[in-house]
């Protein structure tokens, strides 16, 4: 059997007479840049963030970067970031000419870890920007007491989490500004790039959108240097219509990290849940899940740790059963930043978490046939670990 990482065709199946009819709609009508459906869909993510005002841009990658421009960050500025992450969030900061600072993550989230952050606060921190890794949100109480302590902006970098909530709040609601990104692998994606920040201050939602446009207000005219961040219209149609898809998408996601946990233990396989250090000892687990807790984690990914995670990947490959590394080298030891001077060992637990990930196919179309057979050649393929071969 071959089981996909992510299975778009069966989502477009479903979805193929409205996504065409969207588009079709938008080439009829000939306005594709900044049109009805792009403030069509901008008031509608803007409710369902819990935000007042939203603002589509071309990617989740320029969705940070004009968040960092609008508080005008650069040179000599330095911004709090997990090195556990997609490249776009310490990318973003490094493009205005400002410091990444990479603080060490929570074992057991994968995300930031707050009673680390203070340590790294200098004269110079301008800003905070946690990431809602994975679909689960970062404690944003945290965040927000030592942001309000030390007068720092917050970005909440949300590509992975639209629709996640901590205690009761969504993601993008609580910092100043909050950034997602549609591409085509996230949990709301697109037929191409796109992204959106959202906020709950006029002022600044009126600077991203001058941002978005080269700087210009009134068109032609340009008091600040911007950028072309236009979410484009034609992929604003075709998130409206997936959009309403969005909460039962999510459920579904749910219902099948349930499941995992679920057959993982029908399997007889020694798993432990959300735990902060898995390995202890010969009587330690063969793995480790994802908790399923009382806030809503949307699974965009759903992430186990493995010991020898290589050899298992490559096992499972061999089955046809698909996985993905997110992510392979954290931000601090990558080539590009190795100016900042952080050397293997710095942040050990995000080291540990790129060595130990492993994505499973999460996506809502999974079946429970395709889902049995993932973990059946988990379980087939676990004694790897004990250096015995792998039944294939």
């Amino acid at each position: 059997m071959i089981v996909p990482m992510l299975d778009l065709q069966a989502q477009h199946a479903a979805l193929r007479d409205d996504l065409n009819r969207a588009v079709a709609q938008v080439i009829e009508a000939q306005h594709f840049i900044l049109g009805p459906k792009v403030k069509e869909l901008e008031a509608a993510i803007a409710g369902y963030a819990h935000c007042s005002h939203a603002i589509g841009v071309s990617s989740g990658t320029d969705a940070l970067l004009v968040s960092l421009m609008a508080e005008g960050l650069g040179p000599g500025d330095e911004v709090i970031t997990t090195p556990y992450t997609f490249f776009a969030t310490a990318g973003s900061i490094a493009r205005i000419g400002a410091k990444p600072v990479f603080t060490d993550i929570d074992p057991a989230t994968f995300n930031l870890d707050p009673g680390q952050i203070e340590a790294r606060i200098t004269p110079r921190t301008r800003a905070i920007i946690p990431v809602h890794l994975f679909g689960r949100m970062v404690d944003m109480d945290a965040i927000m007491q030592i942001a309000e302590k030390h007068h720092l902006i917050v970005i909440e970098d949300a590509a992975q989490a639209l629709g996640a909530e901590f205690k009761g709040r969504r993601a993008g609601s609580v910092g100043h500004y909050g950034c997602f990104s549609f591409f085509p692998s996230k949990n709301l994606g697109a037929a191409g790039d796109g992204g959106m920040v959202v906020t709950n201050d006029a002022n600044r939602a009126e600077k991203l959108r001058q941002l978005r446009a080269h700087g210009s207000k009134p068109k032609y005219y340009h008091k600040v240097i911007g950028g072309n961040f236009r979410l484009d219209e034609i992929q604003a149609a075709i998130l409206l219509v997936k959009l309403s898809h969005l909460d039962q998408w999510t459920a579904t996601r749910q219902r099948n990290a349930e499941r995992y946990e679920r057959l993982f233990r029908e399997a007889g396989l020694r798993i432990r849940a959300g735990t902060v250090e898995c390995w202890n000892g010969a009587g330690g687990p063969d793995l480790c899940i994802p908790a399923v807790d009382a806030n809503r984690h949307v699974f965009n990914q759903y992430v186990i740790r493995v010991r020898a995670r290589d050899e298992l990947k490559v096992a499972l490959q061999q089955r046809g059963v698909n996985t993905e590394i997110y992510y392979p080298v954290p931000m601090h030891l990558q080539e590009c930043f190795r100016f900042l001077g952080y050397t293997p060992g710095a942040l050990p637990q995000s080291e540990k978490a790129a060595e130990e990930t492993l994505a499973l196919p999460i996506y809502p179309e999974l079946n429970d046939q395709q889902a049995q057979y993932v973990v059946q050649s988990i379980k087939a393929c676990l004694p790897a670990i004990s250096e015995t071969q792998c039944v294939v």
